[in-house]
């Protein structure tokens, strides 16, 4: 395809895409210069060559490229699925309904990062109209190869106006975060974007307490209507005078025998749950050689010996690309334990992160996919997107109304967790 000098190309591997163009490219799409860690090109590079998301487990590479001259105008990480597993947007009933009727379903083109609900740019692009170009080349490109459908998952509203543009419809999810402000609100706005009004509470250099941030962890603890305070202190309680100890490491100093303690522990809570682990362990041999600063380690001990691990990432702007004012965030990823020890999982996976990004001065902790627990810990809810676009119009007719239908129900939904605002002043239950 050609327009005005453009041409796609679709390609096989991220291998084939540059590292530092697609890079550089994803440092121009967040607001304030924040790097979401799971679009760098070391990160998607790792799942393909580590065999966590390759042909050979269901997620085949085509890596769209727009290209102006020789210069990457535009990308996105697009795979073929034939499963619907590791997405986080759930499809099922849809594959079922084209089953039934005799349709393939599979393959599908996803745009999305692997195993990864984390919402954020997917249509890396220099400008809106080279990212609506690229949309619809993607569309051209799905008919072409007489695909059932393109999802886009966890966009952010750069990607989702493009895409209501070119027609997809839109299905929304909810995820709960955290964030460091004294005054927080329920976000209903698309999870990729800083909290309201972070413009006015940037990260200073040296990790100093944002604006509005909490001062300590009691300080936060304050914030919380009583009820929620007291569970929280019991829960941390039953850790402590269970003789567990955390310390924690970040990037380089992340040892490579605590990266195969963590990864002990997150492979068998997976075989626990009666499920292979998604990502393998040269996946993380490869981020400890190339992401090292993205990474946060928190590990469980009892009397010295540690007994569980939690791994957050984070944004890591200070790396030279983004400004060292843009907000900091940490998503809490991947856990394990060997030992069972009551509320040690909340512990490790909330308490423990959010004390260190209160410490550090981070701006919000993205807590992972569902989960309505998390807000009795202060993650507050927040309304994701995706688009779809189906090639079969009487299915895609289908598919309308029963978004149309999920849609408001999501909207009770978050009207229903605004009543549990776990905050002082939020109204009682009725």
């Amino acid at each position: 395809m050609a327009e005005n000098d453009y041409v796609i190309r679709v390609l096989d591997s991220p291998l084939q895409v540059n590292a530092s163009e697609w890079n550089t490219l994803l440092s121009a799409q967040s607001p304030g210069g924040m790097l979401n860690p799971f679009m760098r090109h070391e990160y998607l590079a790792a799942l393909h060559e580590s065999g966590s998301a390759n042909t050979q487990t269901g997620w085949t590479p085509r890596f769209v490229t727009l290209w102006q001259g020789p210069v990457l105008a535009g990308a996105c990480a697009l795979y073929l699925k034939d499963h619907s597993y590791g997405e986080y947007v759930f499809d099922h009933a849809w594959a079922h309904a084209y089953q039934q009727h005799g349709l393939a379903y599979y393959p599908k083109a996803l745009v999305a990062v692997p195993f990864t609900p984390v919402p954020g740019a997917r249509l890396l692009a220099r400008t809106d109209d080279e990212r609506e170009l690229l949309v619809n080349a993607i569309i051209a490109w799905c008919e072409e190869e007489k695909l059932s459908s393109l999802h886009l998952l966890f966009a952010d509203d750069e990607d989702v106006a493009a895409c209501q543009k070119a027609g997809l419809m839109l299905r929304h999810t909810v995820q709960f975060h955290w964030s460091n402000d004294r005054a927080p609100t329920l976000a209903t706005s698309c999870a990729s974007l800083p909290p309201e009004g972070a413009h006015l509470a940037l990260g200073r250099p040296g990790g100093e307490t944002p604006i509005n941030g909490y001062r300590d962890f009691d300080d936060f603890l304050m914030s919380l209507s009583q009820d929620k305070r007291k569970k929280i202190r019991q829960e941390r309680r039953k850790v402590h005078e269970a003789g567990i100890t955390f310390r924690w490491s970040r990037g380089a100093d992340i040892s490579s025998k605590d990266w195969d303690f963590f990864y002990r522990c997150y492979e068998r809570t997976y075989y626990e749950h009666g499920n292979a682990p998604y990502l393998s362990r040269d996946f993380f041999h490869r981020m400890q050689a190339t992401m090292a600063p993205h990474w946060l380690l928190f590990v469980a001990e009892y009397t010295g010996q540690p007994v569980a691990a939690s791994l957050i990432a984070l944004s890591a702007p200070h790396d030279g690309v983004a400004p060292a004012t843009a907000p900091e965030v940490a998503y809490g990823r991947y856990w394990g334990a060997l030992a069972r020890v009551d509320c040690l999982h909340f512990e490790a996976c909330y308490y423990q992160p959010l004390q260190w990004c209160i410490e550090h001065g981070f701006h919000r902790f993205e807590g992972g996919a569902q989960g309505e627990h998390k807000m009795a810990r202060a993650l507050l809810p927040v309304r994701t997107t995706s688009a779809h676009w189906l090639a079969h119009p009487a299915f895609a007719d289908a598919v309308e109304r029963f978004l149309a239908r999920e849609g408001a129900g999501i909207d009770s939904y978050m009207a229903e967790l605004e009543r549990r605002n776990p905050f002082k002043g939020s109204p009682p239950l009725p």
